[in-house]
């Protein structure tokens, strides 16, 4: 299931995207009063932007905007809205967005041609491990994609063990959806109940909320971890809820695949300019084919490399490598630019930690500080510095690092309302 479109040269893609580009700023033009204002503001003519280098002639969008101006992003009459979703506000306060009916096809169709990328058709049946309630617009997109591609799914929900391996024994599941240290959990408990993991008929898993890979694609220490026990095969899948489009790997597993009839993607650097090709930036998207809520250069926070060499696979889309951190969450410290997902990948790396929560603030001077709070039965001197030792080896750098009861660590990690695990939490104004 490869829509034509991303099987074309490159240039039919190109002039694909720049026909959707004028229809969705003349859409803009009339619907939206927050773009129309800014086209104002900024005396933009539309009928000047032709091609997708054009777009540098246009402010971007921020998560602020959307936060300050939530409603005047929706361009169709509420009786037209079927659906509202609201953002996981892990850098700020939520934001609501709106779908029409139209909007939610478009979801299922994301999804369709998404799970098709990691192999799954009509024949499978796919466990889900993640909400669909609480206005999360993931569980919602898995849901619709699994009916439109004519798989099965089993809407189970989040954490659980125990539930989760009586629901693939009864209904044998192929597929699973769940974030990857989840599957430690299933794979802790299997070990502990004496069920045989390689048995149970799954034969991948889509994980989301945690990188599978390195920046080169080799597998990361969470990957290595879970397939030492399970051989399985995990794809990694990556979307956001204002994108409203997901970008997920296929067999090659080397980057998300870019679907060119649903989003317009752009590289920017700190000046809002696309970086070098091979050069990390900050991902901006445009949505394309959204009546509700469509966006225009909206600035994500996620840091990736694009990938432009065709796939193995027969697409000839480009693809997102795996994200490298969030730019608000770029740490500065003792010298070092660090991201989250870098520690998380070290911490990975010991099998004694039980949990983990890694805490970012502001000394007195205004400079960056990080606090690991790690969970762990073996609270010792030993372990403590082969930690100190591996941080430096890794990333040059130790923080500190303190020691509490799995319990603490699991009220950070799930704050009320959550709808998924919280590693980092950052204090810095």
């Amino acid at each position: 299931m490869i829509p034509e479109i991303e099987k074309a040269s490159k240039a039919k893609i190109k002039s694909f995207q720049e026909e959707q580009l004028k229809l969705l700023l003349s859409y803009l033009n009339k619907q939206s009063v927050f773009y129309k204002q800014m086209f104002k503001k900024h005396q933009i003519d539309i009928h000047q932007i032709n091609f997708i280098e054009d777009l540098t002639k246009l402010p971007t969008t921020s998560k602020d905007d959307l936060q300050q101006f939530n409603d005047d992003f929706i361009c169709v009459p509420k009786k037209e809205i079927i659906d509202y979703v609201t953002t996981s506000g892990t850098l700020g306060e939520p934001v609501t967005f709106a779908l029409t009916d139209n909007d939610l096809n478009r979801l299922a169709y994301n999804e369709a041609i998404s799970f098709a990328c990691a192999g799954v058709t009509e024949n499978d049946t796919i466990q889900l491990m993640t909400t669909i309630d609480r206005r999360f617009m993931a569980g919602l997109a898995y849901f619709l994609g699994a009916r439109k591609l004519g798989a099965g799914i089993i809407r189970v929900g989040n954490g659980i063990p125990e539930l989760q391996w009586d629901s693939i024994f009864k209904f044998k599941p192929t597929y699973i959806i769940a974030v990857p240290s989840f599957l430690l959990k299933l794979i802790e408990y299997a070990q502990q109940n004496n069920i045989d993991i390689n048995a149970s008929g799954i034969k991948g898993a889509i994980c989301i909320g945690e990188s599978l890979r390195n920046d080169d694609f080799s597998e990361n220490l969470l990957t290595k971890k879970i397939k030492s026990k399970w051989n399985i095969n995990l794809y990694s899948t990556y979307a956001s809820t204002e994108m409203n489009t997901a970008f997920t790997e296929c067999e090659q597993q080397h980057g998300g695949h870019h679907h060119p009839e649903l989003i317009i993607t752009e590289i920017l650097n700190d000046k809002e300019k696309p970086v070098k090709e091979g050069e990390i930036g900050e991902l901006t998207i445009t949505s394309l084919g959204i009546e509700a809520m469509p966006l225009l250069r909206f600035k994500t926070g996620d840091m990736v490399k694009m990938h432009t060499e065709k796939c193995n696979c027969g697409r000839n889309t480009v693809r997102l490598g795996p994200v490298l951190g969030r730019k608000k969450q770029m740490i500065k410290y003792k010298g070092t630019t660090l991201y989250p997902p870098a520690m998380q990948n070290v911490l990975n790396h010991f099998n004694t930690i039980d949990a983990y929560i890694i805490e970012i603030d502001s000394n007195e001077i205004g400079t960056d500080e990080i606090l690991l709070k790690i969970a762990t039965n073996q609270e010792t001197t030993i372990l403590l510095q082969e930690i100190k030792d591996h941080f430096r080896a890794k990333l040059r750098v130790t923080p500190k690092i303190e020691f509490h009861k799995k319990q603490v660590i699991q009220k950070l990690q799930f704050p009320k309302l959550s709808r998924k695990p919280v590693v980092v939490i950052d204090k810095r104004k």
